[in-house]
Parts: C-alpha cells; sequence; structure tokens
C-alpha cells in the first residue's frame, strides 16, 4: 500500500531553518509582551462544543473542527440522530472563547484586571492557501475589566512595539469602532437584524471593490435606497474622514472617543507608524462590540494582526457583563513575510565541525566544546568526499562559519 507522506490536508511540516525563525519570533514577542506587564497563561485546544458554537465568531463557527464523542457514549446505532448527538467537543478556533472561559473560571484568582498574554495553536476547516492553514499559531494579548480608552491605547502600543522589536518597521495600524459602523449603516435605513449580514459583505471591499459591494449587497434583497446611501456614506467618509461621522448619526461621544484614541496612539508612536482612522475595516467576528484594529504591513493585501473590544463574550459565562478587548498577531502571516525578507535570526553564529573517519570522535567533541565556549553554535558531521557540495548545503541551512578538524591547527572559516 502506498503511504501518503504528505501532512494532513492544511496542515505543514516545520523545517529547522523555519522553525529557528519562529521560535526567536516567539520569544521576542512573549518577551516583550511580559514585559509590558501582561501575564503568560494556557488553555486547552479541546473546548466544550457548546463554547464555541455559542461564541459569535462569524464565519468561523461554521470552520470548527468537531470531536465525536467517544466510548459508550458514541451510539451510531439510535435511529434519528444529529450532529448534535455526536459531538461534544472541538478544536477551539481563536485563543479569545477559551480566555473568556478561562477568567470567568478563574476570576477570583486573578486581578481586578487581568492582563492576558496567550499564544498557542488555533484550528480552522477552511480552504487551505498561501499563509492560510488549518492550524496556525496566534500571539494574543488581552485586558480583562478596563472599561476606558486606556485599555486600547496599551494594546496597540505593546503590539507596535513587539513588532518593531523584530525591525519590522513599514506597517499602519487601522482603526475603526463597531458602533461607528452600526450607527451609519442603521441611518443609511438598513436594520438592526441586518447589520451583521451588512459588515460581512462590507468587509470584503478590499477585495471586490466598490462596485462588487453594490452589486452583492443588492443581490441579498437588501433596501436599493439604503444600499445607495451606504454607498454614498463609504466614499463621502473615506473622503472626508472622521470629521464627517456625525453627519450620518455617529452620536459625539463615540466619536470624541475614536479622535483620543487615534490622537494620544500617535503621539505614542513618535512618528515610528501611524495610527489612522478606516471606516470600510469591519473584522468578520460578530462578537466585536466596539473599538476594531488591523495592523497593515507594506503593500501586503492582508492584516498581520488584528483585534478588538468584546464586552459581552467574557460575560456571557457567567451572566453580567465585564469589559474585555484584544490584539492578536498572525503568527504564520508574519513569519512568512519575515522569511521572505531573508530574516535571520541575530543570535549564535553556527559552525559546523567536519571530521574524518579516521579521528578520534571524543577528541572532535572536545574541541567543538572549545568552540562552543567561543560563543558559536556547533554541530558536527563526517566530512564528505564533494566538500564544496556539503558547504554549500549547510550554508542553506543557516550556518555561517566551518571547520576541517585538525587538533590544535582546527580553522574556523566564513562559509561563503
Amino acid at each position: 500500500m502506498k503511504v501518503n507522506l504528505n501532512p494532513a490536508k492544511g496542515m505543514r511540516d516545520i523545517t529547522p531553518r523555519e522553525k529557528e525563525i519562529r521560535d526567536y519570533v516567539e520569544g521576542v514577542i512573549i518577551d516583550t509582551y511580559k514585559q509590558s506587564g501582561f501575564e503568560l497563561i494556557e488553555t486547552p485546544v479541546v473546548e466544550n462544543i457548546e463554547n464555541l458554537v455559542g461564541s459569535q465568531g462569524g464565519e468561523n463557527l461554521k470552520l470548527i473542527f468537531k470531536i465525536l464523542k467517544r466510548g459508550e457514549k458514541l451510539d451510531l446505532t439510535r435511529e434519528g440522530i444529529t450532529e448534535d448527538d455526536l459531538v461534544d467537543l472541538g478544536l477551539r478556533y481563536d485563543l479569545t472563547v477559551p480566555l473568556s472561559r478561562f477568567y470567568c473560571n478563574n476570576r477570583n484568582n486573578l486581578p481586578g484586571v487581568f492582563k492576558a498574554l496567550q499564544v498557542g495553536n488555533v484550528f480552522r476547516a477552511e480552504r487551505a492557501q498561501k499563509g492560510r492553514y488549518r492550524s496556525f499559531k496566534q500571539c494574543d494579548i488581552d485586558i480583562i475589566g478596563d472599561p476606558t480608552k486606556a485599555a486600547e491605547l496599551e494594546l496597540i502600543a505593546t503590539t507596535a512595539k513587539a513588532l518593531t522589536a523584530l525591525n519590522v518597521t513599514d506597517f499602519v495600524v487601522r482603526f475603526n469602532d463597531r458602533r461607528v459602523l452600526k450607527s451609519v449603516i442603521l441611518n443609511c435605513g438598513f436594520t438592526e437584524e441586518e447589520f451583521e449580514g451588512v459588515c460581512i459583505i462590507v468587509d470584503k471591499l478590499d477585495k471586490i471593490r466598490m462596485e462588487g459591494v453594490n452589486k452583492e449587497l443588492l443581490s441579498k434583497g437588501y433596501s436599493s435606497s439604503a444600499v445607495e446611501k451606504l454607498i454614498h456614506a463609504l466614499k463621502d467618509i473615506n473622503i472626508k474622514g472622521i470629521e464627517s461621522l456625525e453627519e450620518y448619526g455617529v452620536p459625539q461621544e463615540i466619536v470624541m472617543e475614536v479622535k483620543g484614541i487615534l490622537e494620544d496612539s500617535n503621539i505614542y508612536a513618535k512618528g515610528k507608524y501611524d495610527v489612522v482612522f478606516d471606516f470600510t475595516l469591519v473584522r468578520g467576528m460578530g462578537y466585536y462590540t466596539g473599538s476594531i484594529f488591523e495592523i497593515s504591513y507594506k503593500d501586503l493585501g492582508y492584516s498581520i494582526a488584528g483585534g478588538g473590544r468584546y464586552d459581552e463574550m467574557v460575560g456571557n459565562f457567567i451572566g453580567e457583563k465585564i469589559p474585555a478587548i484584544g490584539f492578536s498577531i498572525g503568527f504564520e502571516r508574519l513569519v512568512n513575510q519575515l522569511m521572505e525578507e531573508n530574516f535571520k535570526v541575530p543570535d549564535r553564529e553556527k559552525v559546523v565541525l567536519l571530521f574524518k573517519q579516521e579521528d578520534k570522535y571524543i577528541d572532535v567533541m572536545l574541541k567543538a566544546d572549545e568552540i562552543r565556549d567561543l560563543g558559536y553554535t556547533v554541530t558536527l558531521y563526517e566530512r564528505a568526499k564533494k566538500l564544496g557540495k556539503q558547504l554549500n548545503q549547510f550554508k542553506s541551512f543557516g550556518y555561517n562559519k566551518f571547520a576541517i578538524y585538525e587538533g590544535e591547527e582546527t580553522e574556523l572559516k566564513e562559509l561563503s
């Protein structure tokens, strides 16, 4: 029988070079976040299915990997059984739902305002493509218990700080507010029940353009008058910016709050990056209640980080309103882009020490330790007959130097 050696669809193997970059990037992000006072926690990859499907996760609810009941609980002989009878668990599709449950389960042992840091794999059963996998890592920071704009300011500043620590500099933070979106969309004539559906279509603006948004809204049967007004609003606000929001029914206090976050965030940025208002920013999660934000990097067609305020999700677990807000770095997209830019881990230089078959291996090991004591990372390999080909291979693996074991005469040389 022929064995399929490829990973399962949408999954991937990680090579040593990529793993080195991933570990370094993850380490920098975690260190930066911990330095800013965020506490590292860990939650299970498996959640109770009712927590996942009841989370207002938008389109992601269709992408949950569901887990069958086990043992005697899995009864396939019953008549009329449905999926709900067969499934009781699922793999988490993001880190926000598990964090919300974690906080409610442990809040008696947590500070009133809890600053959480989570890094871990999440799973979505979607169509795999470049930069988008069915299993991928997220790096999240969240603040639970702070309803003020201080939480927005801190999350934006800390996430930007992590990116600049990785020498990612050419980025823009795009900012909007779901309350702004709702005010404008309802002011154009859509109903409360139509709001989420309209948002899903507007969110495609960067992909299908204004004409595509107009066409899709009309195809869904929305009022042509409301569609016409919304298209006009999208164009008008894009030109006039935040100053035009009150014309479309956005309450003044919300406009002033958004302005304040933008102004203070740019003061903190000191010109290293820009924080800009973008009315077309929607984000697909239905659980967002206020501020939403994304980070665009260079001219890529996608964001490398995103998040927002979700003031109702945590409280849904225990029946009370608890303010919460989070920012997630798209780890896979960030690492892929850094690799395309030939990112080098600023760590110890790597040396390959080559030996001949007749060399005494224990002597080679002792020589390797002498080189390690000089601050190098050293690996040992037997010298190949085709030395040039062997050295080129090690250079492609990220090695900087090589040495051929010659006892006390062993000399480090550059891999060129």
